[in-house]
């Protein structure tokens, strides 16, 4: 029982990280354009030498 003294905010603190860095990727525009990755993959234009 000890140790749900140190799992508890342990686990609690690495929710926050992650929920901080969900925000910070959404403040930062990292889910702006979905479709562009998908479309460019499909793109010949890294073909140039022929």
């Amino acid at each position: 029982m000890n140790v749900l003294v140190y799992l508890v905010p342990l686990a609690l603190a690495l929710g926050l990280a992650g929920l901080g860095a969900f925000v910070w990727s959404m403040k930062a525009g990292q889910f702006e354009d979905l479709e562009g990755a998908a479309h460019r993959i499909l793109d010949d234009d890294d073909i140039k030498g022929r």
